[in-house]
């Protein structure tokens, strides 16, 4: 019999998690098929999610709970459940109840049928015009930076084998994007629809600054393609410069008494100063992550586990790469 884990990042989900746990328990009793567990990853929320994991760790031998020390984010929270994660199968999905726990055979049937990975498509998404607007801006970027397919869909409700989980926490880095790893590891995949829900209650925990931050994290862990549009750009500048001072000087021979503009000296300097600018920033982001890395600052930091041996999968991982998260 296959084995199943579930990991979910939570954030504020003090009473939504245990609906989410039980709609995964129902269904699991449905299908009785795979054995499962149930990764609870506590993002440092301010409310009492933990307070909830620790009684759900204790109604449930197979429910798992880690808490961070601080807050690192969603994407660090998945890495640190696929780190834990023991399963022939690793389903991520959220904590408030918007993604159906109940349509995972969805998800698992595709797997079967030999998929590598498997992302939830919604027909109609009940989020906040915002983050509508963050998730298209987010498709963009993949497709462009990351080589994404054009028709696939990403969501936060995916399901992949082994083997991608396994490559997917190779990755040690400060700066963790799950779905450049998953479009690392494989390109075989595929999308399945379900339906999206209402938030139960509450809002996203995705802010205007984590939503930029997260878009960095994509486009600067695993491209160089903005490094190279920059020196289009650059290029691109150069030459509207150098044509700029050629129609200058020919002006200027041809009509001796027009007076040189200062206006338009200052705009071409303002423009092209704003550019370098905007290029050295590029080149400092990629620099500051570099010398980040170098320094060993850690994707996350666990400050509790309950219902998790300490000989972990983690601890296994630190040993061959000789770093420590927790």
């Amino acid at each position: 019999m296959k084995k199943l884990s579930f990991v979910i990042p939570c954030y504020r989900s003090e009473h939504t998690l245990p609906h989410v746990v039980t709609e995964i328990n129902e269904k699991m009793a449905e299908m009785n098929r795979y054995e499962y567990e149930i990764i609870l990853v506590n993002d440092c929320s301010p409310d009492n999610t933990m307070d909830t994991i620790r009684q759900l760790c204790q109604e449930h031998s197979d429910i798992r709970g880690i808490s961070f020390a601080r807050n690192f984010g969603q994407h660090a929270a998945l890495m640190a459940g696929l780190r834990h994660s023991s399963g022939d199968y690793v389903v991520c999905l959220d904590d408030d109840g918007q993604t159906p726990a109940d349509e995972v055979d969805k998800l698992l049937d595709k797997l079967e049928e030999g998929y590598d990975a498997v992302y939830a498509k919604y027909v109609q998404k009940h989020h906040s015009a915002f983050r509508n607007l963050g998730s298209k801006v987010n498709e963009r970027m993949t497709r462009t930076m990351l080589g994404k397919p054009a028709d696939l869909y990403v969501s936060s409700y995916f399901a992949v084998k082994r083997f991608v989980v396994e490559d997917m926490i190779r990755y040690q880095n400060s700066y963790p994007y799950v779905i450049g790893l998953v479009l690392r590891a494989t390109k075989n995949i595929t999308n399945v629809i379900v339906n999206h829900r209402d938030r139960e209650e509450g809002a996203s925990g995705y802010t205007l600054k984590k939503l930029l931050g997260l878009w960095f994290n994509g486009f600067t862990a695993f491209s160089v393609k903005p490094l190279r549009i920059a020196t289009g750009i650059g290029g691109v500048c150069a030459v509207l410069g150098f044509s700029y001072g050629i129609y200058t000087i020919v002006k200027r021979l041809v009509k001796p008494d027009v007076p040189m503009g200062f206006s338009s000296t200052m705009a071409a300097l303002v423009f092209f100063g704003g550019m370098i600018m905007l290029m050295l920033g590029l080149i400092g982001e990629y620099i500051g992550r570099i010398y980040i890395s170098l320094n060993n600052s850690p994707q996350y930091v666990i400050r509790e586990r309950v219902n998790l041996e300490p000989a972990s999968r983690e601890q296994d991982a630190r040993k061959q790469d000789g770093r420590d998260f927790a």
